[in-house]
């Protein structure tokens, strides 16, 4: 370990051995030696006997507080006492030393000690904070550089700060500056145009790297927010300023006074001016700046021997939501100067101009003049060049301020446009002059739709004047160029006129409904509307608007068959033929709703019969559930009742009635079964095959007397027209039915079976779906057949709300 620390330590030294007191011992040690660590050897230093030393009695004194240095009086050996850390002893110094006085007894002799203590890289670059955020706006372009914090590091020399790095990155890139004194700062360089929408954030790393060997570095994040382009950044007259004062100026005296121009409006344009981090702290002790107004004042004692010119970083920060910024560097020279700035006068003045001016419009007229000579009175004159205005000089110093590009009103109504003159002295002095430019409007924006088509709904059975929708346009224009008025035009589409139906408030674009409308008439519409401007000439845009009018279930189920003839129906059924299951009729009934309101349902409200009869819900067909005894009664009263989906819901009630006959005349008996398949068959059936066959002619029989006596019957009864027992009340919805052509095969309900041949004249053919295995029937055709009046019952229906 000593080696190792005698190794690291270099000494030199002036000494005469034979006169102490103008000797001098110099040591030079790094940093952080640790207790104990071998510093040099006195005794060989100095050439002198160590036992003479010894008795000498050899001190070391010392002026600081800390005794950092012990000598062994056995040896002559300086070692470290404590650990010496350079940065705390001697801070940023560019050279650290500790003093001894070396003093020695009979005879008394001084010398001296001097401890170079040497700067180590044991310190890391850091940043003041972890974060830092900076708004770059996407339309800057690039070439554009952004000050960063500076690092530090409390090292010294080559072990200080060298260089700064960013992390890779498609778009930004680090600038490295060496300021006056060897330090160096960073600022974010701007390499490719931005795109927000594209990315709006970058997350980068910033990097101090030291001199020092090893680097040693430190990072902190830069977090980028690209802000888009609805402001503009301040921008300062120069990008430099150089100005001078008078060393012994007193404090308070103003030295500059800086001024940014921000093109916005409000607190947008509003600034505040601060040193960035790139300002030394010693040129802030010296100089104060006015957040308020740019003013830059002298705050404590110059002193041109110390440092002649300063360097001031300024920035300018808008007040808006997001924050821009604008920089500038201002030189102050201590050196004593006397100028004046030039002067400016605006004549004739044109304070609006309209939005359609050509360019090279003149606006003002502008005179300047410096009452320097020379350089100092030659003056140059300038705008921004980002604005629809230009600067043309006309002769000597006068200049005229003309239009330069389209101009339009509704996107900037006015500009406050800034003139900047200076003069060509060293340093250059400048003055600036603002002038308002309002730009008028005119009707150069047609109105505009916010929809291309609007769909408004309406419920049949509306009131008259009900509120339907209302459409908007939009004109950026102003005044009576924007102000709007919207009608129906005369030409509509699918030859319909929208104006017994609908009408629309001429201000506020609200369409109304001028009568009750009826889906069973009218569904649908369409017409269009016009939104036209005051201006002159006027401008106009349209817009397709259908009304679509919705179903309400306002119209009752309408019963269509049985087809009623004189209020009254009749059916006619032989019960020694009807089998459980057999359909017996079939109940047919409309609605001239649509939709879900059309849907119908069947329901048996009342039946005279125990348990005889059963109604479909969906198809409405009556079936026989068991089959007729002698004790059923002749005539049986069946009540249907037909109801659709809406809500609520409406139905209607018909009353049926069955004539149920005996020993009705075989030859009009015809079989209706199916025949089964063959593995079906029984021997039982094969009996009864042989026992028919057999008995053949006892049919034959049957059948001429069936038909004496039904010829007889006919004549009988061809006297009488009777009416039908199946009857019900019409509802309003009769008249819709009476309105629609009705399908054929919603009055005539036909089946897959074969039925009793009784006259067509008399009888309808009933049938039953074709998977029923049992006998199909008939029913009387209402106001041909005819029954004996004993047998007539008449009942009255009713139509259910």
């Amino acid at each position: 370990m000593a080696n190792t620390m005698k190794s690291v330590v270099s000494f030199t030294f002036t000494l005469c051995a034979s006169n102490l007191v103008s000797g001098q011992v110099r040591y030079s040690i790094p940093e952080e030696l640790g207790q104990g660590a071998f510093v040099g050897n006195i005794v060989e230093d100095l050439k002198q006997n160590i036992r003479e030393l010894s008795a000498r009695n050899v001190q070391f004194i010392s002026n600081d507080r800390n005794q950092y240095m012990d000598e062994n009086e056995e040896n002559g050996i300086v070692l470290v006492r404590e650990r010496i850390d350079r940065e705390h002893l001697c801070g940023q110094s560019s050279t650290c030393s500790l003093h001894f006085q070396i003093v020695l007894d009979n005879p008394v002799e001084i010398g001296r000690l001097v401890v170079t203590v040497l700067d180590i890289n044991d310190n890391s670059p850091s940043f003041s904070k972890d974060n830092y955020y900076i708004q770059v706006n996407e339309v800057i372009s690039p070439g554009a550089h952004y000050p960063l914090e500076s690092a530090y590091d409390p090292d010294v020399g080559t072990n200080s700060i060298n260089s700064y790095q960013i992390s890779p990155n498609s778009h930004f890139g680090i600038k490295v500056q060496t300021r006056s004194d060897g330090s160096k700062m960073a600022a974010l360089l701007l390499e490719e145009p931005l795109d927000r929408e594209q990315q709006s954030t970058f997350h980068l790393v910033l990097m101090a790297i030291d001199g020092g060997i090893p680097h040693r570095s430190g990072t902190a994040q830069i977090i980028i927010s690209i802000t888009d382009a609805n402001d503009n950044a301040p921008v300062f007259d120069h990008e430099m300023y150089r100005t001078n004062v008078l060393e012994n100026a007193p404090e308070g005296t103003l030295v500059i006074k800086l001024n940014a121009v921000d093109l916005d409006e409000g607190t947008n344009a509003e600034l505040t001016y601060s040193f960035t981090s790139h300002t030394l702290q010693r040129a802030r002790e010296l100089f104060r700046l006015d957040p308020g107004t740019g003013d830059i004042r002298v705050q404590g004692l110059l002193d041109f021997e110390e440092n002649n010119i300063h360097e001031l970083y300024v920035e300018a920060v808008d007040k808006g939501p997001y924050l821009m910024t604008g920089h500038t560097k201002v030189l102050v020279g201590l050196i004593d100067v006397n100028d004046n700035t030039p002067k400016l006068e605006v004549t004739s003045v044109s304070s609006t101009i309209p939005e359609d001016a050509h360019p090279g419009t003149v606006i003002a007229a502008i005179s300047v003049r410096d009452p320097d000579i020379g350089e100092n009175g030659q003056v140059q004159c300038e705008i921004d060049v980002n604005i629809a205005f230009k600067l043309q000089k006309t002769q000597n110093n006068n200049y005229k301020l003309v239009s330069n590009g389209v101009l339009d009103c509704e996107t900037y109504p006015e500009y406050n446009i800034s003139i900047s003159c200076w003069d060509s002295g060293s340093p250059s002095l400048a003055t600036i002059t603002s002038i308002l430019v309002s730009i008028s409007d005119v009707n150069d924006n047609a109105p505009k739709f916010t929809q291309a088509s609007y769909n408004m709904l309406v419920r049949e059975n509306n009131q008259p004047g009900a509120f339907l929708s209302a459409v908007t346009a939009l004109d950026p224009d102003f005044a009576q160029n924007g102000a709007m008025s919207y009608s129906f035009l005369k030409n509509q589409l699918q030859n319909v006129s929208a104006s017994p139906y609908i009408s629309i408030n001429s201000e506020s674009g609200t369409i109304y409904a001028l009568l009750a409308f009826d889906y069973e008439q009218l569904k649908n519409f369409q017409t269009i509307v016009q939104a036209q401007d005051a201006g002159v000439p006027s401008l106009s845009s349209t817009a397709i608007v259908n009304v679509i009018i919705l179903d309400q279930n306002d119209n009752a189920p309408v019963i269509i068959s049985p087809l009623p003839c004189n209020s009254l129906a009749s059916v006619r059924i032989d019960r020694q033929a009807i089998y459980p299951g057999d359909v017996i009729t079939k109940v047919i009934a409309t609605d001239a709703d649509s939709g879900m309101n059309t849907r119908l349902s069947f329901q048996m409200l009342e039946a005279s019969g125990s348990r005889l009869f059963s109604v479909s819900l969906l198809s409405g067909e009556i079936s026989a559930v068991r089959r007729f005894n002698n004790q059923d009664a002749i005539t049986q009263k069946v009540v249907v009742m037909v109801k659709d989906n809406g809500q609520p819901s409406l139905s209607s009630t018909t009353t049926i009635c069955f004539s149920v006959l005996s020993n009705v005349p075989e030859k009009f008996l015809v079989q209706n079964r199916q025949p089964s398949d063959p593995e079906n068959f029984t021997e039982l059936y094969i009996y009864l095959i042989i026992i028919f066959g057999s008995t053949s002619f006892v049919f034959l029989a049957t059948i001429v007397i069936l038909v004496v006596l039904k010829c007889k019957q006919d004549r009988n009864i061809n006297h009488y027209n009777p009416t039908c027992c199946c009857c019900y009340r019409r509802s309003n919805s009769n008249e819709a039915f009476n309105r629609r052509t009705m399908p054929k095969d919603m009055i005539s309900y036909t089946g897959a079976h074969p039925s009793l041949p009784i006259s067509e004249t008399y009888l309808y053919p009933i049938h039953i779906p074709p998977e029923s295995s049992k006998r199909d029937y008939l029913f009387l055709k209402p106001c041909d057949a005819t029954l004996p009046l004993n047998e007539l019952n008449v009942h009255t229906s009713s139509v259910t709300k």
